[in-house]
């Protein structure tokens, strides 16, 4: 394969909302520019995108993949994205990475909550963007409904290029409004010229040309004064004036031109291919990237291949067979195998092996690839998100800021010795997957996965199976209770017992009491030598080991003071563990007598949804013993609900606020502090502490 100029290479990000058409989409681009033999199929199982067995199995994309190929002579790199939003850290990694987004919209189901996220997604992070509409052979299909839709939700910038004629409710041809030539498919895909539409279609058809064409100078007008002076003169743009206006105002994120295709048929795919070559801004083209220093100052990196080398790993793969995978975009100069760079994050050295361009999971060894080029190198220590630089100039680009896990389950192995394979399994996925975190909580003593939802998790755990050999079991995390005490007692402790030799003695009147603390507070107020000093440490010690079970369900107790008041000792049958023993005697009557309750863990909550979905939002808060501290006015018609929460309401919150704002509320909690249980819920809680530590 050969190495392309910067100017010959276009990166595109195929998004959008699930089932729109991602996948078949990139399957008829490779299959009509002639870079596969036949035309991949998601039912068949046999696509290029989509080639992990799960993806298969399950049909229905879970990771982003790269297919790159050359097309009347410009280098093509198309990145295939996740539409589920449990896998939403690959469509992340694709936008970052590439130049345009092109969101499939399907012409049957029309604008969804994925093609308002991949939307916003691509213009926070400055991208131009396309709209294809797809599946527009469908019987349901309805292109200029769709088109209302997207010029409602996305403004004026909407601009529609390929349309298609419609004659008794079927594709009669396809429009280009660029060319101003109307095409018709036969069933290969294959077009042939055919006259722009009259009113013999349809009535509506003439007019709607005009109309389309007129939104078209408009838009075009906008990206020049003197085409906008054009363009009040009543003068009609020449092809080259349009192409280069379209192509202009998506680089300035001014226009999203739609077109439309169908995967299936193949019908308007040779003009998409077209268009990508004539509109679409090369890696060059785009505004300047800003990295960091070392000494913290910002500094432009201009996507020059004549410039010192730098690249950006976005995405980690962890192969068992191949090992460690990094996709990377050259971000600047030229990136040649054997190579060594800096790692900007770490101080290391990096040496680059051998550099592949992706068809797939199928891999094509390269020497070098210019600026704005996107690869895979294997077997290098970087991980996502981490720049790669010449040691001249060492230098960091900004990281992808990845969405934060939000549903958590907790891990252990179903075979007993499989976890030194979980534990391997497991620091591999969170390398390549920085949507997933692991940790394990001291409080539960239980091993914490997090991820974007239950499918997120459920694939990580069996690619813990199939990768690693190691079967994993899910179960709802423990609650991290602690038990407490209310009103003060003064309690004796003692422990006498005699046998051969020496006996055991240590005798202690304690004073507990409630007190703002986490850990024990411990004071001894003995006169004339009651118990010696000697054994002060021995009672404290016997307390804070005490104090890891209270006396409702056995979970740890906080706020306690405890006041060494009074006690005795025998000279000879007095010892350390005799006191420690009294001690614990003391901390377990005192504990029953001093009004014992149980603490539930509080989150702060800060969770942000569409305005129409607050009251709903406010009232499953409310049941879920929420309390609402404040609202605040967000962007795009959209609050934030600021609340405290019980830990124990919250673990299946995440799946509520995906499906009642249909996927478009987002949400974040941190531990806030403890408060008393409600006492209606005593019973349960304790019988499900004990009925966890039971097993």
């Amino acid at each position: 394969m050969n190495t392309f100029e910067t100017d010959k290479i276009k990166n595109i990000t195929l998004a959008g909302h699930s089932g729109s058409g991602k996948t078949s989409l990139a399957e008829a681009l490779l299959y009509k520019a002639g870079a596969t033999a036949r035309l991949g199929k998601i039912a068949d199982g046999t696509t290029v995108c989509d080639y992990d067995p799960e993806e298969i199995k399950r049909s229905y994309s879970l990771s982003s993949s790269l297919a790159s190929f050359s097309y009347n002579d410009i280098q093509i790199n198309i990145l295939d994205t996740p539409g589920l939003f449990d896998f939403a850290g690959g469509m992340y990694e694709g936008i970052y990475a590439g130049d345009t987004t092109m969101i499939t919209v399907s012409a049957k189901s029309g604008v969804k909550t994925g093609t308002k996220k991949a939307y916003e997604l691509a213009e926070k992070l400055k991208k131009s963007k396309m709209f294809v509409v797809t599946k527009i052979d469908d019987e349901n299909a309805n292109f200029y409904n769709v088109l209302t839709e997207l010029k409602t939700e996305f403004g004026p910038t909407v601009c529609p290029v390929i349309v298609p004629v419609i004659k008794d409710r079927k594709i009669d041809s396809f429009v280009n409004l660029i060319e101003m030539k109307a095409y018709k498919y036969d069933d290969k895909g294959n077009a042939t010229e055919t006259d722009m539409p009259t009113s013999d279609i349809s009535e509506k058809m003439e007019y709607r040309i005009d109309g389309l064409i007129g939104a078209i100078s408009e838009a075009v007008a906008e990206t020049d004064e003197e085409l906008m002076e054009k363009f009040f003169e009543g003068e009609e743009f020449t092809k080259k004036e349009i192409i280069q206006g379209i192509h202009k105002g998506m680089n300035d994120g001014i226009i999203t031109p739609v077109v439309c295709v169908s995967s299936t048929t193949l019908a308007g795919i040779d003009m998409l291919l077209k268009e990508f070559s004539l509109l679409l801004p090369s890696p060059s083209e785009r505004p300047t990237p800003t990295a960091t220093a070392n000494d913290g100052s910002a500094v432009e990196i201009p996507c020059d291949s004549s410039a010192p080398v730098s690249s950006f790993v976005f995405k980690t793969v962890a192969d068992p067979f191949v090992g460690k995978m990094s996709f990377m975009k050259v971000m600047s100069g030229t990136l040649t195998s054997d190579s060594e760079l800096t790692n900007a994050t770490t101080g290391q050295i990096e040496k680059i092996g051998k550099i592949y361009k992706l068809m797939g999971k199928k891999q094509t060894e390269i020497s070098s690839a210019s600026a704005g080029d996107i690869v895979v190198t294997t077997k290098i220590n970087a991980n996502t998100s981490e720049t790669l630089c010449g040691s001249k100039k060492i230098i960091s680009f900004s990281k992808i800021d990845f969405p934060k896990p939000c549903y958590s389950m907790a891990v252990k192995a179903k075979t007993q010795g499989d976890e030194s394979k979980i534990s391997t399994g497991l620091k591999r996925l969170l390398e390549e997957d920085l949507t997933l975190s692991y940790a394990h909580n001291l409080s539960t003593n239980e091993q914490i996965l997090s991820g974007l939802g239950e499918q997120h998790l459920e694939i990580a755990t069996t690619k813990i199976k199939t990768k690693f050999g190691a079967s994993v079991e899910l179960s709802v995390p423990k609650v991290a209770y602690k038990e407490t005490i209310r009103k003060k007692v003064k309690v004796e402790g003692k422990h006498k017992k005699q046998t051969g030799g020496h006996g055991q003695y240590g005798h202690v009147w304690i004073e507990f009491e409630p007190c703002v603390s986490e850990e024990l507070v411990f004071e001894e107020k003995i006169f004339g030598g009651a118990v010696p000093k000697n054994y002060f440490p021995a009672v404290e010690k016997g307390l804070q080991e005490a104090m890891q079970k209270g006396v409702l369900a056995g979970c740890p107790v906080t706020g306690l003071k405890a006041i060494l008041v009074d006690g005795s000792y025998h000279p000879v049958d007095s010892s350390e563990m005799a006191f420690k023993i009294a001690a614990s005697l003391a901390y377990k009557e005192g504990l029953k007598q001093a009004d014992p309750i149980m603490l539930e863990p509080i989150e702060n909550l800060s969770v942000i949804i569409p305005d129409e979905n607050t009251g709903d939002v406010m009232g499953e808060l409310n049941k879920r013993r929420g309390r609402v501290i404040g609202m605040n006015p967000m962007e795009k018609n959209m609050t934030e609900i600021c609340a405290e929460v019980p830990t124990r309401e919250m673990h299946d919150f995440a799946m509520y606020i995906r499906q009642v704002t249909k996927g478009m509320g987002s949400f974040s909690m941190e531990f806030l502090r403890y408060e008393p249980l409600p006492s209606n819920l005593l019973p349960e809680v304790i019988a499900s502490v004990n009925e966890g530590a039971a097993e």
